[in-house]
């Protein structure tokens, strides 16, 4: 008997305070709950700014960055100055802004972040030349 009575009243001080679960779909709802509930700082872990390390020749960034796909085709990606052509009737300016901004399968700056513009073009200038 004791045991009914505590979990009887048990059960209903646990049904007059508990509110009600929002279980609503909306966006804004759904935004609440998977928000973060707190940030972390690392001290010392501030995002660093990469900038260019200095003017490369077009082979030294092939080498450095282009080599791993467009040495071996990988993924379709142009090797040889005959894969080139098609490409190149787009224009070099669309050329560098694909390899810039990334197009298909190749990131953005073809995962070298810290080459510069002029740097791409002269990678991309080179490639074109490769036999």
């Amino acid at each position: 008997m004791k045991k009914l009575t505590a979990a009887l009243l048990m059960l209903t001080t646990t049904a007059a305070v508990a509110a009600p679960f929002d279980n609503s779909l909306t966006e804004e709802a759904i935004k609440k709950r998977i928000a973060p509930v707190g940030n972390v700082y690392l001290a010392g872990a501030e995002p660093k700014v990469v900038v260019p390390t200095g003017p490369r020749t077009g082979q030294q960034v092939y080498q450095a960055s282009c080599f791993g796909c467009h040495g071996t085709g990988a993924l379709g990606a142009p090797k040889t100055s005959a894969d080139w052509s098609a490409r190149a009737s787009k224009g070099a300016d669309v050329l560098l802004s694909n390899a810039i901004n990334g197009f298909n399968n190749m990131p953005a700056r073809g995962t070298c972040m810290d080459c510069s513009d002029d740097e791409i073009k002269a990678a991309i200038e080179f490639m074109m030349k490769a036999e």
